[in-house]
């Protein structure tokens, strides 16, 4: 029964974001403020991983082709597939409900904890749509940071691949391009919106809702990254059951 009551306090909150609009100069202002910690603050964390988490694919992918009928650019193919279909959309957005989910909590949660929500229903201010709507709409940009996770993932598998020479570089340029699907395309960038609205009414729904001072707001930012971890890997399940079978 809980957990039914977090679910529908969750849809409920959702519609409460949507309701009473604050001022709009106030709410672009915040939605830039949210661009700039939320997205652009997660470039570097972001870009680093990817760059590696190719090099490793690749890596990972020569060292297991022991067989010589194989051919080397399949190292570019499975890098290629790997990056795109699954690390880059959804292994960043678990690491992004660690870092920015838990930002989300914690600062939503502290404003719980000194009753600055209060004072903002008091001041006649739809305080979801003032604390929530910016995150959702900051987050719209969220696939332009899995781009260029990608270019990096897809960047590293070529380094570490071609610069370790484990295939020459024209072979791996030709298994990048070796039956290419724009519909993969369409379907990473499909589930990344929807792991970016996750990122944003998840772990603000257990700040706003979150009971008690300081301790609280510690344990809301874990039990926060903990469900949205879970409800991006079950999206993704059923996202990709619809999408790819």
């Amino acid at each position: 029964m809980r957990y039914l009551q977090s679910i529908g306090e969750y849809f409920l909150m959702l519609k409460g974001v949507f309701g009473r609009m604050t001022k709009r100069s106030v709410l672009k202002e915040l939605i830039f403020k949210e661009i700039d910690v939320v997205i652009i603050g997660s470039l570097g964390i972001v870009s680093f991983l990817s760059f590696f988490i190719g090099a490793v694919v690749a890596l990972q992918t020569a060292l297991n082709l022991n067989n010589p009928l194989i051919p080397k650019s399949l190292i570019a193919f499975a890098a290629r597939q790997s990056i795109i279909l699954e690390f880059a959309p959804t292994f960043i957005s678990i690491i992004m409900a660690g870092k920015v989910g838990s930002f989300i909590t914690s600062s939503i949660g502290s404003m719980r904890v000194t009753e600055q929500i209060d004072a903002l229903e008091v001041m006649g201010i739809n305080s979801l749509n003032y604390l929530v709507f910016p995150k959702i709409i900051a987050m719209l940009t969220y696939p332009f940071l899995i781009a260029i996770s990608m270019f990096l993932g897809i960047m590293g598998a070529y380094t570490a691949a071609v610069m370790g020479g484990f295939v020459p570089a024209d072979v791996f340029l030709q298994g990048l391009q070796e039956e290419f699907d724009p519909y993969h395309l369409f379907y990473a960038f499909f589930k990344t919106f929807l792991f970016a609205f996750i990122l944003a009414t998840v772990p603000s729904y257990h700040g706003y809702y979150m009971k008690g001072g300081s301790l609280e707001v510690g344990q809301a930012s874990t039990t926060s990254f903990v469900w949205t971890s879970v409800v991006i890997i079950i999206t993704n399940y059923i996202v990709t059951q619809l999408l790819l079978s």
